[in-house]
């Protein structure tokens, strides 16, 4: 799990703490990532300088639910490597992926900066999981199932395109973004 290292917290610490990620996952689902930080405590039953001892910024707190989300991603994806034959633990993956990063607005702009910044907290979450979607998009290739011209930077731009429509809540989104990965599927394959 994506958790801060240090002495063992407290039953109570540790509880706030898992108040505090879900309140902010439902608020952000809500409002967007720039919610406020009080709603958040509030909905939590916490106060707000409780939020700060946990997450001293609101970067913290998105890092602490994206690092969650992208280790979740990269067992995800191992698994698959295990379970599924190529084509499909891919298109699995894909699905998964534009999921876990549309769940509330502003998420996808959160999840491309530390694909490349090694300075963030995330950026070995995000690696691993890179790597995870890399190899499923390798096997794919070898398998004969996707095209063997696609590098994986053009892999994730394309997905992250697909997130980022859905992003925007436009009518029928849900449909909306089985019909884009269709489209993209279609374009991968051979």
């Amino acid at each position: 799990m994506h958790e801060a290292k240090g002495p063992p917290r407290r039953a109570d610490a540790r509880r706030n703490r898992e108040r505090l990620l879900a309140e902010a996952q439902a608020t952000f689902a809500e409002h967007g990532t720039r919610a406020s930080l009080e709603q958040i405590a509030t909905r939590a039953g916490v106060g707000i300088g409780t939020l700060y001892r946990h997450f001293p910024t609101r970067q913290d707190l998105l890092e602490a639910l994206l690092g969650a989300r992208f280790d979740t991603l990269t067992a995800t994806g191992r698994t698959l490597l295990a379970t599924r034959p190529p084509g499909p633990a891919l298109t699995e993956w894909t699905h998964s992926f534009v999921a876990a990063t549309t769940t509330f607005r502003g998420l996808t702009a959160e999840v491309a900066q530390p694909l490349d910044d090694e300075t963030t907290r995330l950026h070995a979450s995000c690696a691993a999981m890179r790597e995870v979607g890399t190899e499923l998009l390798r096997r794919a290739q070898e398998s004969g199932t996707v095209r063997t011209d696609v590098t994986p930077t053009e892999f994730f731009v394309l997905v992250a395109g697909v997130a980022w429509a859905h992003e925007q809540g436009l009518p029928d989104s849900p449909a909306r973004v089985a019909r884009l990965l269709d489209l993209l599927f279609d374009g991968l394959h051979r």
